[in-house]
């Protein structure tokens, strides 16, 4: 798992991270979300070991990152967004040498190599690493994360080159490393990519840690807060009875009356559902209005401004 306390960086008396506390259990992918500036790439070098925090301290199951450098790096797999292999080696060669310099004997580095190539798609690929796409180098980046069989992956843009079959991949690899029980961090700007793999999202915003939790809460809490109304859409197989709530505002009637679009205070689905129910009507569809992805992340960007 994973521990930032108080963690602060300044650079020229400038705070690009300021006192972000939070904790990520094992088990969690977390997506790491922030516009240029936030705080994101810094956050990340210090929970490497990359460069040392200002003030507070990263943990890495228990360990401090300043002070045990070496061990922690023993447990962490790190993906950069540049990933950087030897190119006049092959894949294999490349995972060899790094398996070595984390003291892998030969026979478990050669049948975990041999394992990782095969789940990221580069078995039986023999040429130098000079000759690939970034596609397959973002999936040589992925093995080399996972080479070490650490307890916590952390991976910057990883879906940046692929294609929709190496997404697909990517999401599985990811999604069994979490559930062994291993911690994953995804730092990454394309949104709907984090709203489908993350567990949870945190947002920075000016250095500091302005919301975290799931998608579904923070668009929750965020609606809760700025919302005057809300606005259900009802498709149904029968014609829609009239219906009351004291929480209703509005009902527009569509297509003779086998649709509607419902405004009120509060969320009255089950109420409709239990309505429709009672009146023999056939459900198609009840669904609420909801903000996307990049209208929650920008709100509360807004209001951290």
């Amino acid at each position: 798992m994973i521990q930032l306390e108080h963690l602060s960086k300044e650079y020229n008396g400038i705070r690009a991270v300021n006192d972000i506390t939070a904790g990520i259990p094992g088990g969690e992918i977390f997506g790491l979300l922030g516009p240029n500036g936030s705080g994101k790439s810094t956050t990340i070098l210090m929970l490497v070991g990359l460069i040392e925090p200002s003030a507070g301290r990263c943990l890495v199951n228990g360990l401090d990152v300043a002070r045990d450098p070496i061990a922690v790096k023993q447990q962490i797999g790190y993906m950069p967004e540049d990933v950087g292999f030897y190119p006049t080696l092959s894949a294999m060669e490349n995972l060899t040498y790094f398996g070595r310099l984390y003291g892998m004997d030969t026979r478990t580095c050669a049948k975990r190599t041999s394992e990782l190539l095969s789940l990221v798609g580069l078995e039986g690929v023999i040429k130098e690493v000079s000759g690939y796409s970034k596609g397959m180098r973002q999936r040589l980046g992925l093995a080399k994360a996972l080479l070490n069989d650490p307890s916590v992956i952390i991976l910057d843009e990883p879906t940046a080159n692929l294609d929709p079959q190496g997404v697909a991949d990517y999401r599985r690899i990811i999604r069994g490393v979490a559930h062994e029980g291993k911690t994953v961090v995804v730092s990454s700007h394309i949104l709907e990519e984090i709203s489908k793999v993350s567990t949870s999202i945190g947002i920075l915003s000016g250095g500091k840690l302005v919301a975290q939790g799931s998608w579904q809460d923070l668009a929750g809490n965020l609606s809760a807060r700025s919302a005057s109304h809300v606005t259900i859409h009802v498709e149904t197989q029968d014609p829609i009875p009239e219906f009351s709530h004291q929480d209703l505002i509005s009902i527009d009637y569509e297509r003779d009356r086998h649709g509607a679009v419902i405004t009120a205070r509060s969320d009255l689905r089950d109420a409709v559902a239990t309505h429709l129910a009672q009146n023999g009507v056939r459900l198609r569809e009840l669904s609420r209005e909801g903000l996307s992805l990049e209208e929650t992340f920008l709100s509360y960007y807004q209001v951290a401004g």
